[in-house]
């Protein structure tokens, strides 16, 4: 049955319109205001003042500037706090972004033509090459796509190689970036579809590759092989290390071992029974690196383990939808902030299941727990580092209430000695594999 909109219809919207005496008066305010400024609830942000029960030091915020890169930049803030308590470096010491960015956009560049091979017998509108073609490669990225970066690459001060205009307004590489890439992608499907044998595969996706290296070293700069780490520390005392590899670096400096680091996600979503761990069809970097895999978790269990790992001075990696109900300016996330619902006069309430399941919510923005504030041993707002430079919030740092946290938090990362013996036998299942549009496979 279909019904078309009738004029009778339009007449009674109209009327019931009329009949509500302050809707002029709303009118006015949304159309002149926004939806948000007219909405705001004021109450709602006077409960947010950055004062945490507890408060690590994390140093000045960096900013990612006009690219996606919030994931790289959450896992690097975390892994400089070992580094600012061993070695006193300064509060605005920053781990090299951009040659994370180059190896990062290179691997994902074999791994998208690997897949292209992998599907080549397949049409062009089916879903999955459809999906592949889509974006070929991006900035965005998860906690386990960084760690197969530096298991293979290690890591690099920001001095031996810092950011360019490529790496902090990437609009353009990714657009040739991809543009070469489905170039690529036609040329190994002719390949396949005219039985040309591996070896000349080979041979044309390896000058493909050499062609895609040489871009990113013009866009991005040639990534370090050894360099100097030279500093002055907080008590003034000169240091200088010559002539160290980026995987000497990272196990010298960073000394972490990311293999204790797993993901665990909240995902209420019927397809995904709790306490079962997930990976996603063709999401990844690195060919045969390290895969992305998530536990499943009930939220009340993730909060309980992010304030242990805080607890012990450690922050939080963490993924969300950090543009729901939140004000950049103000640094505040809270499911109180702002009030549509009441402004329309209308029913605006999804679950959090419901959101994933209708496209309502994704993890959009990585960010990095620092903080949180317990009040008869429950949190009621959580401290949060972001990565867009200290014009915003509190110096970069936002406040997030808990509420705020249930709904569109999705990701934590937690290091497996703070897992329960039951939970660390369930991360160890083999993980149950996701199409690859999978809300739960979303890059931040």
């Amino acid at each position: 049955m279909t019904a078309e909109i009738n004029l009778d219809q339009l007449g009674k919207f109209q009327q019931d319109l009329d009949n509500r005496k302050d809707s002029k008066v709303i009118q006015r305010a949304v159309s002149h205001q926004g939806i948000l400024a007219s909405s705001e609830d004021f109450d709602a942000e006077s409960k947010m003042e950055p004062v945490f029960s507890i408060d690590l030091s994390t140093g000045k915020v960096a900013d990612q500037k006009q690219s996606g890169r919030c994931w790289m930049f959450a896992a690097l803030n975390t892994m400089r706090i070992h580094l600012m308590n061993t070695y006193k470096v300064a509060d605005d010491f920053e781990l090299s972004q951009n040659y994370t960015n180059f190896w990062d956009k290179f691997e994902k560049s074999n791994y998208f033509l690997e897949n292209v091979l992998k599907t080549a017998n397949k049409p062009l509108d089916s879903r999955k090459v459809s999906w592949l073609m889509t974006t070929p490669q991006q900035d965005g990225g998860q906690w386990d796509m960084l760690c197969a970066l530096i298991e293979k690459y290690g890591i690099v001060p920001k001095s031996a190689m810092p950011e360019t205009f490529n790496s902090e307004k990437s609009g353009q590489l990714n657009k040739y970036l991809n543009l070469k890439l489905r170039h690529d992608a036609v040329a190994l499907r002719e390949l396949v579809a005219d039985k040309a044998s591996d070896k000349k595969i080979a041979e044309t996706k390896e000058t493909m590759l050499n062609e895609i290296y040489r871009m990113l070293t013009y866009a991005l700069g040639e990534p370090a092989t050894k360099f100097d780490f030279e500093y002055r520390d907080k008590d003034k005392n000169y240091h200088i290390d010559q002539n160290i590899t980026p995987q000497e670096f990272f196990k010298k400096y960073v000394n972490l071992n990311l293999e204790d680091y797993v993901s665990l996600i909240n995902s209420p979503t019927d397809d995904k029974p709790f306490n079962k761990t997930y990976t996603i069809e063709m999401l990844g970097n690195v060919v045969n690196g390290r895969p992305v895999k998530h536990l499943n978790l009930e939220m009340a269990e993730l909060k309980k383990l992010a304030i242990k790992q805080l607890q012990n001075g450690e922050s939080v990696w963490f993924g969300s939808d950090v543009g729901q109900s939140s004000n950049t300016k103000k640094g505040i996330m809270d499911t109180d902030l702002y009030v549509p619902d009441e402004l329309f006069a209308t029913d605006l309430s999804l679950s959090k299941a419901e959101r994933l399941d209708y496209a309502e919510s994704l993890m959009t923005h990585a960010m990095v727990i620092t903080g949180v504030d317990l009040v008869n041993g429950k949190p009621t707002k959580w401290k949060v580092e972001n990565s867009w430079g200290e014009k915003v919030g509190t110096k970069g740092y936002f406040v997030m209430s808990d509420d705020w946290l249930d709904q569109f938090v999705y990701q934590f990362v937690i290091n497996k000695k703070y897992l329960t013996e039951q939970q660390l036998k369930d991360q160890a299942q083999e993980p149950i594999v996701l199409k690859p549009w999978d809300p739960m496979g979303a890059l931040a």
